[in-house]
């Protein structure tokens, strides 16, 4: 099996990506913390990298900053711009809650208009996203690349299989999980529409 990158290292990326974004909104921690949800402690836990924050958790931070979940594992502030993203240097988080495993595809610090992640999750697993973006319309499109995938997104239920594709407006709460006894991987496109909050 593939060796993951060092949790630490995305832990500090992700917390970066929060503390910049906030200050960008000129959000105090209190402010963020009414806005999304998650604790003043916890929300200062992660800017320190000192927690492994869900995916659960760090979609409803992504959205009080009005940013796609997927920003927050960018690197740009850090990261030399280049269009080349070699597969080893690919930024991978995995849940903690979850064991949802996301590979950030699209190479870091280059403006782009979308993003790319591979995903792999977990034979009987499941990944929920409680809340859509407020005021920006987020895009997605699955691909299943192996295995079976149950997507739901509000009241509509979606089963996908190897080689099926799904594109969704992100703007309801949603959740993926695997059928049967075998992993999934398929691979995430999204991208949001310009206006609301930058």
């Amino acid at each position: 099996m593939e060796e993951l990158t060092a949790p630490e290292t995305v832990n500090e990326r992700i917390g970066a990506r929060v503390r910049a974004l906030r200050g960008r909104e000129r959000l105090s921690l209190e402010a963020l913390a009414a806005a999304s949800g998650v604790s003043r402690s916890a929300l200062s836990l992660i800017e320190r990298a000192e927690s492994s924050p869900t995916a659960a958790v760090l979609d409803r931070v992504a959205s009080a900053l009005g940013v796609p979940l997927a920003s927050l594992f960018d690197g740009a502030e850090t990261t030399p711009a280049s269009p080349l993203a070699r597969r080893r240097d690919q930024q991978v988080w995995r849940d903690p809650g979850s064991g949802y495993e996301r590979r950030s595809v699209s190479p870091a610090g280059v403006p782009s208009p979308f993003r790319i992640t591979e995903v792999t999750l977990p034979a009987g697993a499941r990944v929920a996203f409680e809340t859509g973006q407020g005021d920006r319309a987020v895009h997605q499109q699955l691909w299943v690349l192996e295995g079976t995938v149950e997507f739901r997104l509000g009241e509509e239920d979606h089963v996908l299989g190897t080689g099926d594709s799904l594109a969704l407006t992100l703007d309801r709460p949603g959740c993926g999980t695997t059928s049967g006894r075998a992993p999934a991987r398929y691979a995430v496109v999204v991208t949001t529409e310009p206006g609301g909050r930058r």
